[in-house]
């Protein structure tokens, strides 16, 4: 029988019943996303620490302080390090030049675009909300909220467009027409902190109305170099007034208001603001058909009582995912809800947001970022260029315009380099006729390029090696002494043959360096039977047993091709002995389960999913808190991570021949439709 989709969708629906940060519920559309208190808007300029905050934020809005706009990288000292017999500059070292680097780090940065909160007179009452009724209705992407103030009900519909930034919202109560509730529209100052918000500064900026008739409003931002206009349109009987610099107050006198609100950047694409009703059924049309058109699993008949638990952090996870991290650029780590290392993102963390969309029959959704590896590739020829390198070099922290940013640790990381390589492969299996395929050849190559030139050969151990220096996954390691980490080793050989055969089924021909390299690379570190970190790191499991326990992906993200399954056995119950696991993240517990499933233990993948640990906490929308760490109270790579494990595990790899392999038989009921197979 067909899986009871709508059904299993609607029962995961995110309810509220009280004022909570972590309950707090977003709508978006992969571009831009508004998240809400139990109002159905942002009833309060509050942030309470480590909790998250209430922001409306977009791919585009970023900012720069005024005076560092210009990035004077030319300016910075840079640490060398010796590499292959020369010595290679990287921007890793702050001494004697903070601030500079600080500024490279901090701008340009992701702020809020607009605060929207219902208010009353009484600047109190909104806190004193009672009887709340709160719903998220996954299958239509519109929340409900309903509540009382002083004994009086308010009801309020939002949603947001799924083909333009457009909020929309449907507000319905008496305390309207008696002229005691309405809703305001606030401009903050950017800010580079976790809220990108700064209400301190209201001389720095301008908010310019203009009104033309009709309900029809348009409010030109200005904010240092940035500018962008905010168009409204209000239903009969409201109005709007500005009240101040940067707050403008929407009113009805009628019980029920409805407000349109549309942003556009300088320089966009010109859209028009629609109704509510137009809003609502584009919402409605584009949610049921993402739920109906891609993969689906159902566990819900499994008598392990973990199951329901599954079935909510999976559908949730899409939810969230589609919202914030399906958009034309790669998201930052808590997407497009805060600021999470300013709002930039990290490029090595693409692949788990996003990656998981090819496999779940929906690969238009990884593709629309794709397209922001042609538009930086002249910048990674220059970055590897300028360190003495073949091909593009990809940056590690970084925001639209591609440039790096300086880190003692970023800097040196190499595990997104094969990265692009990875999208391509996983385009070519799941969308074969993608358009994006060809137009991704000279990524391909770039790439492959970069990564053959990036090892060393060895004459004493006649191989080529990696490092150093290079920080691996494992990002507690010295740079300096750094050599073959495991992870990164498996990664420059899975990919470098996928090249060789992405081209191939192109009609294009391949560097034949790249062949030479694969075929005389180091094999994967060992000592005692176990995978080691790297060669240099014989405490492996003693020191160093915290944080990403990369080794282990070898054989799980990736598909073992160089992996002695016993050796791996063996490392996998080493880390499950010896590791610091409440100092795991949470995308090593799903990739770790990976590891589990391949290797047929299928009991322990399911314990690794849903192990109990501070940073594999998903919180009641369904987000992936990093606790106890206050500057991620969201944290999408591990709901990406997660589908990334349940694709796998229900979808089987290449050589799984029964069904659904990664799911033990004992207690677990699996149903799935239209997953795309892992290799």
């Amino acid at each position: 029988m067909p899986i009871e989709r709508k059904r299993l969708v609607n029962e995961m629906n995110p309810k509220v019943h009280a004022w909570d940060p972590d309950s707090f519920l977003t709508v978006g559309n992969g571009n831009f996303a508004y998240t809400v208190d139990c109002s159905g808007t942002q009833s309060q300029i509050a942030y309470t620490k480590g909790k998250t905050p209430l922001c409306t934020m977009s791919t585009w809005g970023m900012h720069d302080y005024p005076g560092k706009e210009e990035k004077h990288y030319e300016r910075l000292t840079l640490r060398q390090y010796k590499h292959a017999g020369r010595s290679i500059g990287y921007m890793s070292d702050d001494t004697g030049q903070e601030t500079l680097f600080g500024d490279l780090r901090v701008n340009p940065h992701r702020f809020n675009l607009a605060h929207i909160g219902l208010q009353t007179r009484n600047p109190y009452a909104m806190k004193s909300m009672e009887s709340i009724n709160q719903e998220l209705d996954l299958w239509s992407g519109t929340i409900t909220s309903s509540f009382c103030i002083d004994d009086v009900p308010i009801h309020v519909e939002t949603l947001c467009h799924p083909k333009q930034d457009q909020l929309s919202f449907r507000i319905q109560s008496s305390l309207l027409e008696m002229g005691v509730l309405h809703l305001a529209l606030d401009f903050p100052y950017p800010s580079h902190a976790i809220t990108a918000s700064d209400y301190a500064k209201p001389d720095a900026h301008i908010s310019e109305l203009n009104s033309y008739g009709n309900g029809r409003y348009c409010i030109k931002r200005t904010i240092d170099a940035v500018t962008y206009d905010v168009h409204l349109l209000l239903s009969e009987h409201a109005c709007l007034k500005q009240t101040a610099a940067h707050e403008f107050i929407l009113s009805s006198s009628e019980k029920i208001m409805e407000v349109n609100v549309l942003f556009l950047p300088q320089g966009g694409k010109q859209e028009n603001v629609v109704t509510f009703n137009q809003a609502r059924t584009a919402c409605g049309l584009y949610w049921s058909s993402f739920w109906q058109d891609g993969a689906f699993i159902d566990v819900s008949s499994s008598i392990d009582q973990r199951a329901w638990e599954l079935q909510r952090r999976m559908i949730l996870s899409r939810y969230l995912l589609a919202i914030q991290c399906s958009g034309n650029m790669p998201p930052p780590e808590t997407g497009l809800t805060c600021n999470s290392w300013y709002g930039k993102f990290h490029l090595e963390m693409h692949l788990l947001h996003a990656a998981h969309f090819a496999l779940f029959g929906q690969p238009e959704l990884l593709e629309r970022s794709l397209s922001y590896y042609l538009d930086i590739l002249p910048g990674a020829y220059e970055r590897a260029q300028s360190q003495g390198y073949q091909g593009a070099r990809w940056p590690k922290m970084t925001d639209p315009s591609g440039n790096d940013s300086p880190s003692a640790i970023g800097t040196l990381l190499c595990w997104q380099q094969p990265h692009p390589i990875f999208y391509g492969s996983l385009v070519r299996k799941t969308h074969p006729d993608s358009a994006l395929l060809p137009a991704w050849i000279p990524v391909i190559k770039a790439t492959a390029n970069f990564m053959v030139d990036y090892v060393t050969w060895d004459q004493s151990r006649n191989a080529y090696v990696l490092g150093p220096p290079v920080v691996p996954v494992q990002e507690n390691h010295d740079p300096e002494h750094t050599l073959n980490p495991t992870f990164e080793l498996s990664y420059w050989r899975w990919a470098l043959s996928e090249a060789i055969a992405f081209l191939e089924n192109l009609g294009e021909p391949s560097n034949p360096k790249w062949k030479q390299v694969l075929d005389n690379l180091a094999p994967l570190p060992t000592k005692d039977g176990l995978y080691l970190a790297h060669e240099n790191c014989p405490d492996t499991y003693g020191a160093y047993a915290y944080d990403h326990p990369s080794f282990l992906f070898s054989l799980g993200l990736l598909d073992g091709r160089d992996v002695d399954q016993t050796v791996m056995e063996r490392s996998l119950q080493m880390v499950m002995e010896r590791w610091q696991l409440n100092e795991l993240w949470g995308w090593d517990f799903p990739l770790m389960a990976m590891t589990a499933a391949r290797l047929g233990k299928t009991d322990l993948a399911i314990d690794l999913l849903l192990m109990d640990s501070p940073k594999n906490t998903y919180t009641p929308n369904g987000h992936n808190a990093q606790r106890p760490k206050e500057d991620l109270p969201v944290y999408l790579p591990g709901n990406g991570a997660l589908l990334l494990a349940v694709a796998l595990l229900a979808g089987g790899w290449k050589g799984s021949n029964t069904p659904y392999p990664g799911f033990p038989k004992n207690g677990w009921c699996v149903q799935a439709e239209g997953l795309k197979r892992f290799w």
